[in-house]
């Protein structure tokens, strides 16, 4: 039996709808269609829902002016040629990451912390040079934050955050290159005063070599998670043999803690593959029950220590307890954004 003709132009203009709205989905759809909805989204390369039109961050020149750079079009790869236009022959800075979410967690120059004052006027962080990390996402130029040490972004008022003992997920997209041994490369849940308040105040990611605390195989980097007053490889608070030295251009880090005793590490190359989970289990001792607090941190400790240096390109916050299967969706959208070093 056959469609009538109609019927098999509509049927097919609905699958192929279909299959666009799949290809298109951005990594905060894929975490919201399964339960997990974004409450941070940042990213200075693309947009992360695929509906999103908005800035994704803004630049500063040397005079102060500023401009949002946007996305080419809806769900897609950041203008690159606005801010190039913008910034030629000058210098520029990014001064804002704006949240995708539309909860407003926008990330600014960071305030100081207990850890000390930052190198700009007040204290503060500097922000990071907006043409430092050129990279590729399909062959689009876009440009990365590239943190060196002494820059930093933050925000102690973030809205929708996990706080206390809630659970939460984050993955970050990061420059497997770009990294030292000093406190603290990290994206995540943060305390809000910007002062060092305990153990399990915090719940970011971080890249790096430090070998202070944790360490994972071999002499790093590695992706571990600061929980404060300690980064962890794992439940043990030194070494977890099934953390492994990282060797890829593109990372995707991944951190996320229940409300049970329960927290994980996973990771994966950025450009092609799958994720693997480098550890998964109870916390370290002392860190059950969490009191996460709620802010939002980029390149910096909690505390404002900033003698880290690393490059973000993308990274999102969520509610709840992601699982694997969606992360290793939200992994597989990353390798088809097409992060390359070259066009």
């Amino acid at each position: 039996m056959s469609l009538p003709s109609t019927l098999r132009r509509s049927t097919c203009a609905l699958l192929a709808l279909g299959l666009v709205a799949t290809a298109t989905a951005g990594p905060c759809d894929l975490y919201g269609a399964a339960g997990y909805p974004c409450v941070a989204a940042h990213s200075t390369t693309r947009a992360l829902y695929s509906a999103y039109k908005g800035s994704l961050y803004q630049v500063q020149r040397a005079d102060g002016t500023t401009t949002d750079i946007a996305p080419l079009s809806a769900g897609g790869v950041a203008n690159a040629s606005t801010q190039d236009s913008f910034c030629a022959g000058t210098t520029c800075v990014i001064s804002i990451i704006y949240d995708q979410s539309g909860r407003g967690n926008h990330l600014t120059r960071a305030p100081p912390g207990s850890a000390g004052s930052g190198p700009a006027p007040g204290g503060y962080d500097n922000l990071a040079d907006a043409t430092a990390a050129p990279v590729y996402l399909n062959g689009h130029k876009a440009y990365g934050v590239f943190i060196a040490p002494g820059t930093g972004y933050r925000n102690n008022a973030a809205k929708g955050t996990a706080t206390g003992n809630a659970a939460e997920g984050m993955y970050a997209v990061l420059d497997g290159t770009h990294y030292n041994g000093g406190c603290c490369f990290d994206y995540g849940n943060a305390e809000t005063n910007s002062v060092d308040t305990g153990a399990g105040h915090m719940e970011a990611i971080y890249f790096g070599n430090c070998n202070v605390w944790g360490t994972g195989q071999r002499s790093g980097p590695w992706i571990m998670g600061d929980l404060e007053n300690g980064l962890f490889s794992g439940q043990n608070a030194k070494y977890n043999g099934g953390d492994p030295t990282i060797k890829y251009r593109f990372v995707t880090a991944v951190v996320k803690g229940d409300s049970s005793n329960l927290w994980a590490i996973r990771g994966g190359n950025a450009a092609s593959g799958s994720l693997s989970t480098y550890y998964s289990g109870p916390r370290p001792s002392g860190y059950y029950p969490m009191k996460k607090e709620g802010a939002i941190i980029l390149g910096i400790g909690g505390d404002n220590s900033h003698g880290a240096q690393g490059t973000f390109y993308e990274g999102v916050m969520t509610t709840g307890y992601p699982s694997d299967a969606v992360e290793d969706k939200v992994q597989a959208d990353v390798v088809a954004a097409g992060y390359a070093t070259s066009s």
